[in-house]
């Protein structure tokens, strides 16, 4: 069997010249390049990392820094114990194939003033039927046990059991244990921010971080700013504080309009900004990086406290993506919210928050009002986030959810009805759906799950009745042959409903 190319070596900037790439890069975009134009074929076994950094003159460091960042790109896969190789996904399509597209969906316009919110009953009667095992469920955004292997947990927690047995004889308190608020610090520097451990407070994941922060820094009958359309569970605390919500414009693939916020705080009594600028639930949308900046500005000229949403962050492939707008922020204006039940273990339910300028306000409110955790948990997550593993897990992880969503997409494009509209998100596992026609979504809602499948409506991620023809697939359960039939079921429906309705007006 012949060898597969390799790049020329890595050429350095020549005196004058603008500065060069990083060396990582350079080498990342010419294998990239050798796999665009087929010199690289699926399966193809790439050079060690150490083969590859004798060849090219570079440090074994910035050879496996580039591999990494072509995992990221779904181009190349590390298979343990053999190396790394060119990915299925990375294969381009034949020469004249054609594969079905979908227009994703522009700007959202929701309306210009704040409103109550009331979600709960239609809330609660999606989850009950997405928990619910006899139903195939698209209803909820949580990973299933498949993308997360029970080894590796069973084995935290047989070492947590066995090296702190002390602490079941003890009553936990707020804010949990060091070590592991220690380990959230270091991790947080991939956002981009240096936290004080001291200021951490590990909480019952990310909606009482967020909670608790809006507790901090709101009263009830106060305004908060948030993206639209937005997590339900993010509108459920806002109705349970009697908080009033202003949805913002938001694009599905930039994030919140800064210059819509800007005006809203120039004309409405905003108290805070509740904000997932990775990876936003139920759009996907990744705030650009200057813009980032640009609302930490924002942020500082209003004086607006704003809570920031990671729990997503780890899902985005690129690393500019997963920079926090809090790095932009040097006097503590954004409070960080976000957990682990995404990324690693869903049940351990742990998160945590760093309050800024309210660290200690948010510190009291947690001992005040649900105290400490069991800490043998708190010090499985330690064991878990501090493995060599951990990061190898991320990527894989990434990956696989990557392409579940291009076959969901897919699968949409072929099933539903024409002109349906579609996000096309850099990560994470949910999608967002615009019907055409107006055909409501509560009505197909409604027809699959007599079909014992389950949809969120858009009803859910609104105060307002803007996307009544929308819903939400999450697709982080199971995704067997049953899963893609029935998504594609939905797709069936959606289409006899709409070639019904010019009858049912006539």
């Amino acid at each position: 069997m012949s060898r597969p190319p390799c790049p020329t070596p890595v050429p350095e900037a020549a005196a004058g010249e603008e500065p060069a790439a990083p060396l990582y890069r350079q080498l990342a975009q010419r294998l990239g390049a050798l796999v665009a134009s087929g010199a690289l074929r699926r399966g193809d076994r790439l050079p060690s990392v150490r083969e590859m950094a004798r060849q090219q003159g570079l440090a074994q460091t910035t050879v496996l820094q580039a591999y990494r960042t072509l995992e990221d790109e779904r181009l190349i896969e590390a298979r343990p114990r053999s190396g790394f190789f060119v990915a299925a996904s990375a294969v381009r399509p034949r020469p004249g194939a054609r594969r079905p597209s979908l227009a994703v969906p522009e700007q959202t316009q929701p309306p210009a003033s704040p409103a109550p919110v009331d979600i709960s009953t239609l809330v609660e009667r999606t989850l009950e039927a997405a928990r619910d095992p006899d139903f195939i469920s698209f209803g909820a955004a949580c990973p299933g046990g498949d993308l997360f292997p029970p080894e590796r947990m069973r084995k935290a927690m047989g070492r947590a059991l066995q090296r702190q047995q002390a602490s079941m004889s003890r009553y936990p308190f707020a804010p949990g244990i060091r070590p592991l608020r220690e380990v959230v610090a270091r991790r947080a520097l991939g956002y981009g921010c240096t936290l004080d451990p001291e200021r951490i407070v590990i909480t019952n994941g990310a909606l009482e971080s967020i909670s608790l922060c809006l507790q901090a820094v709101t009263r009830p009958g106060d305004t908060v700013a948030l993206e639209s359309p937005t997590y339900f569970g993010l509108l459920q605390i806002l109705e349970s504080l009697h908080l009033k919500a202003l949805e913002i414009p938001t694009h599905p693939r930039t994030g919140l309009s800064l210059p819509a916020l800007e005006l809203a705080l120039q004309t409405q009594p905003v108290k805070a900004l509740l904000a997932v600028p990775t990876l936003s639930n139920p759009l996907g949308a990744v705030m650009p990086l200057a813009q980032r900046k640009a609302l930490a500005r924002l942020l500082r000229t209003h004086r607006l406290p704003m809570i920031e949403d990671l729990i997503y962050n780890d899902l985005c492939p690129r690393a500019e993506a997963r920079r926090a707008v809090r790095s932009f922020d040097p006097e503590g204006w954004v409070m960080l919210a976000s957990s682990y039940s995404k990324t690693l273990a869903p049940g351990l339910r742990l998160g945590w928050v760093e309050g800024g300028r309210w660290a200690a306000q948010v510190q009291r409110l947690k001992a005040a009002l649900s105290g400490g955790h069991t800490e043998l948990l708190e010090w499985a997550m330690a064991d878990l986030l501090e493995q060599v593993h951990h990061e190898p897990a991320l990527r894989q992880l990434r990956s696989q959810v990557a392409q579940r969503m291009d076959l969901a997409r897919r699968l949409v494009a072929s099933s539903f009805p024409a002109g349906t509209r579609v996000t096309s998100p850099e990560g994470g596992f949910i999608l967002w759906v615009e019907l055409p026609g107006g055909l409501p979504a509560l009505e197909l809602h409604e027809a699959a799950l007599r079909e014992r499948i389950c949809i969120a409506p858009g009803a859910m991620f609104s105060s307002s009745s803007r996307y009544d023809h929308c819903l939400r697939l999450g697709l982080g359960r199971g995704w067997g042959p049953a899963e893609q039939q029935a998504l594609q079921r939905v797709g069936q429906l959606a289409q006899a409903l709409l070639a019904a309705r010019p009858r049912l007006a006539a």
